[in-house]
């Protein structure tokens, strides 16, 4: 660095190179350090920046094409390919390979782009769908995923199994079957191993392949390749034989490759078979081209194997779609070929009778095809009972359900209890028995992965997100959707029967994994589509007036209380209550806003800490909503800054609902008569419809069921708010056997009778159901008598009275003394002490009306008077603490400029 300064020349220059290279370096070993998982704790070793030497690192070939290769050609290749090129013909097994072949490369194209997009951990095809799709969709179709591979062992062990007893057959504990064909017993009578000699093996088999695995899983890794050695020379000898057939006749039946015999074989000859796949008119298997999918899939599968060696590999992002690609390129074209080759071989009852044709032909004798099948298979084996273990370890090292935790593993040590629970698995499935009926079985949880793998590529590349950029280009997204219909369809194909069992084992496991798993956010997909649906929606609602068909209540629920609340509460608990009430079965969104006063540079991560708080605390009330906290010098600016900006467009909230400060002249809290005053001003300049909730404490929760009336003192029109109000109170259980009572005021009797029929004509058309009763008040003036005040009503009036007169008087001497107009909140005032007389009378009437007809109510609804122009707040405190006096439970509403409920359809 100090060589690279010197060159630089001036002495600021120098300086300056000096810091950006010591920037650089330290940003360097920032990033090296920094762990690249989206888990923290995931296996990364990282020492000075280099991998450490113990690291075995795998190129391409070894580290994925040959993987692909070895589980790709496996036991259905050896023992079934040359049956079902003589069930379906050559014509339909070229159709069936090419079917098979397009749905896994069209996988593996999707596998490419998603693999080449970031750093991929351990848990293969799990990891790229759980990061796609999310934890809930990851989780069911990766279990899918470990349940086929375990049965895939299953399959390998049979087929073992299977061919040793074919090559030896007086190993055979029990009497083999001999079975017919087309009716009629052959010449020679052919033989098919005894069911219970392939459970027996195989149970005695698996037990060994498992002490294998418990005691030497390094060593199978690094001689997995080896496995590939024995198939590869049995593939040549088998060519050869075939080529040698001709001259050779090791066989009755084996034509060599003759046209005649193309020629007859190019049709299908669907046949039905006994259990061991021999043609039996008496079978109870038949066969068709959708049954021979479903035989034939798990030939064309084994494309994840390089996927799952992810953390093994030099270079990711390069050796998982050249190996995966190329692996199912070559293994397609090996069986094209191959339909050729059976089908030009041997007669159509030499291809349905002779289930070990490869070895029948296979020069310069027939064990080289045994050995290559048995080590083969057994290779394919023990891939899978270490693989699936691995697979459920990395399930459950996410912790995101808690019930795999007895499957979790540190790093670096093996996973005994995952591979034991494997091997119960595969030993149940050995003991079936049956080769061809675990194919099918298979075959729909492997379809069922590689339909994820598909969407997963499917959604990122539509949504197209800034963070979606593999780079491997070859990829569209229609490709994906294409892939993904061609698992879907072959899956039906096979067995719709399957399909639905399968697909809602899938389900059960995502309804499972969402109800009890725990929330893991790895930026999948569908939080990218919910984002874009979120855009497209809002800008579907434009900026217009919503109509009132359309009309949703946003409430901004204002969680500071006046007062104290524990330190764990950051809410009312009752607040978030209220806050449901106001959503119809629970649609709709609230905001939940907190203020903290100081500066917003000291207290940027207490803001932080207490919106992850508030946000924990209302997803525990259930409340559908966001939490949001503004740092502010005091709560007037807090405020006046949150209703102007909050929400965009439509949806931003449109009520302001808050708690009464019930407390201020308890506590002798004297800023919170202007700070009351100053929001619902703010509300009412800003449009915003407002709902003060008095009596928080008594308001119930969902359990307390309410047999009271739910009043209605419409004193002001308000756009039906309140009327919206009440009929969402009665969709809740706490409040569903309360009935509407709605008063109108009247100034003469004569009015009465026509203001009822009109009120009760309005809710009718409105459809709400509610007792409408008119109230009389001659006149609002002050010399007016206005019923008979209650006892209780006199004496606050005369208090509110007597400290309003003491309030005024303490004014007009700091007035007098300092030589200036009344004052009263920092700004000047003019009182006009008969308007403030006329608005004390006017509360205590409409105060004594409500105990009067309200008293047992379980809530009252009463307009909002907005605070009179040059009056002190103080006083607007007076007239609203008059106005609540001695109601136990009463909301105070204000509407807006705005109807919120329409006569029309």
């Amino acid at each position: 660095m100090q060589e690279l300064i010197a060159r630089i020349g001036s002495p600021s220059w120098s300086y300056l190179a000096s810091i950006l290279l010591s920037t650089f370096l330290v940003s360097r070993e920032e990033q090296i350090a920094a762990p690249s998982s989206p888990r923290d704790g995931e296996d990364i070793t990282i020492t000075d920046g280099r991998l450490k030497g113990n690291d075995l690192k795998l190129g391409t070939m070894m580290g994925v094409f040959v993987p692909c290769l070895q589980n790709i050609m496996g036991i259905i290749y050896y023992i079934r390919f040359s049956w079902i090129v003589g069930m379906a013909g050559i014509g339909e097994s070229l159709l069936l390979v090419a079917f098979c072949g397009l749905c896994t490369f069209l996988t593996g194209i999707s596998l490419s782009a998603i693999a080449t997009n970031g750093a991929m951990k351990g848990g293969g095809p799990y990891y790229l769908i759980g990061r796609a799709l999310g934890p809930e969709v990851g989780v069911s179709i990766g279990l899918c995923f470990f349940l086929g591979n375990a049965v895939a062992g299953a399959l390998y062990v049979l087929g073992a199994v299977e061919t040793f007893l074919k090559a030896v057959p007086a190993a055979g504990i029990f009497r083999e079957t001999i079975t017919k064909v087309n009716g009629t017993v052959t010449p020679e009578p052919i033989q098919s191993p005894s069911s219970h000699d392939l459970q027996i093996y195989g149970i005695v088999v698996t037990i060994l392949l498992c002490f294998i695995v418990f005691g030497g899983v390094k060593m199978i890794n690094r001689v997995a390749p080896a496995f590939l050695i024995p198939v590869l020379f049995s593939l040549f000898c088998i060519f050869v034989g075939g080529f040698l057939a001709g001259t050779d006749k090791p066989s009755a039946g084996i034509t060599g490759l003759s046209i005649t015999s193309f020629k007859e074989n190019w049709s299908p000859d669907y046949q039905t078979t006994n259990n061991a796949g021999i043609p039996d008119p008496d079978g109870k298997s038949h066969w068709n081209f959708n049954a021979l999918v479903g035989l034939f899939f798990p030939a064309v599968t084994g494309i994840m194997a390089g996927s799952n060696r992810s953390a093994s590999l030099k270079d990711t992002q390069r050796s998982i779609p050249v190996g995966t690609l190329a692996a199912t390129l070559t293994t397609t074209a090996l069986y094209i070929i191959s339909v050729f080759f059976f089908g030009a071989l041997a007669t159509r009852e030499k291809l349905l009778t002779d289930r070990l044709l490869t070895a029948t032909v296979a020069w310069p004798f027939p064990a080289v095809v045994y050995i290559g099948i048995i080590l083969s298979t057994l290779g394919a084996a023990l891939q899978s009972l270490t693989g699936a273990p691995r697979l459920l370890a990395a399930i459950a090292n996410d912790d995101i359900l808690p019930i795999l935790n007895y499957f979790k593993v540190a790093d670096g040590n093996e996973p005994y209890i995952a591979t034991m629970f494997t091997s119960f698995i595969c030993i149940g499935c050995v003991i079936i028995g049956n080769l061809d009926l675990i194919t099918p079985t298979i075959t729909m949880f492997f379809l069922l992965c590689y339909a994820g793998v598909n969407l997963s590529c499917f959604l990122l590349d539509l949504l197209d997100a800034p963070s979606w950029r593999p780079r491997w280009k070859f990829h569209h997204w229609s490709l994906s959707l294409l892939g993904a219909s061609l698992c879907i369809v072959i899956m039906f194909l096979i067995s719709w029967s399957f399909t639905v069992v399968s697909l809602a084992l899938a389900s059960l496991m995502y309804y499972y994994v969402s109800i009890k798993g725990k929330a893991g956010d790895w930026g999948d997909g569908f939080k990218s589509a919910y984002f874009q649906l979120a855009l497209r929606s809002l800008r579907s609602l434009g900026a217009n007036q919503v109509h009132p068909k359309n009309w949703y209540p946003i409430p901004l629920v204002f969680c500071r209380p006046w007062g104290k609340l524990p330190e764990n509460v950051p809410c009312h608990p009752k607040l978030a209550d209220f806050a449901n009430c106001m959503k119809k079965k629970g649609r709709g969104m609230s905001i939940f806003v907190s203020i903290l006063d100081g500066d917003y540079h000291e207290l940027a991560e207490d803001a932080k800490t207490a919106c992850k708080q508030l946000s924990t605390y209302i997803d525990y009330k259930r409340c559908e909503g966001v939490a949001e906290i503004v740092v502010a010098p005091n709560m007037s600016e807090g405020f006046r800054g949150i209703v102007q900006t909050m929400g965009l467009g439509n949806l931003k909230p449109n009520i302001v609902v808050m708690r009464y400060p019930e407390i201020w002249r308890r506590e002798n809290l004297t800023e919170i008569p202007a700070t009351f005053v100053d929001i619902i001003n703010d509300c009412i300049i800003a449009n915003k419809a407002v709902v003060i909730v008095k009596g928080l404490d008594e308001w119930p929760n969902e359990y307390q069921r309410q047999y009271g009336t739910i009043d209605l003192y419409w004193i002001v029109r308000d756009g039906g708010l309140m009327l919206l109000l009440s009929q969402l109170l009665l969709t809740k259980e706490s409040f569903e056997s309360s009935k509407i009572q709605v008063f109108c005021i009247a100034e003469e009797d004569s009015d009465a009778e026509g203001l009822k029929a009109d009120v009760k004509k309005f809710l009718y058309d409105l459809r709400m159901q509610a007792e409408v009763i008119v109230v009389t008040m001659k006149s609002w003036d002050v010399q007016a008598e206005g019923g008979s005040p209650s006892d209780d009503s006199l004496e606050a009036f005369s208090g509110a009275r007597k400290r309003i007169a003491d309030y005024l008087v303490d004014m007009k001497e700091a007035a007098q003394r300092d030589g200036t107009p009344l004052m009263a909140d920092g700004k000047p005032v003019v009182v006009n002490e008969q308007q403030v007389e006329k608005f004390l009378y006017t509360t205590l009437k409409l105060n004594s009306t409500i105990l009067k007809y309200s008293r047992m109510a379980a809530v009252v609804l009463v307009s909002l008077p907005p605070p009179p122009v040059n009056h002190p707040s103080y006083f607007y405190m007076e007239y609203m603490d008059l106005l609540v006096e001695n109601v136990q439970r009463l909301l105070i509403v204000r509407g807006y400029r705005r109807e919120v409920v329409t006569l029309f359809t």
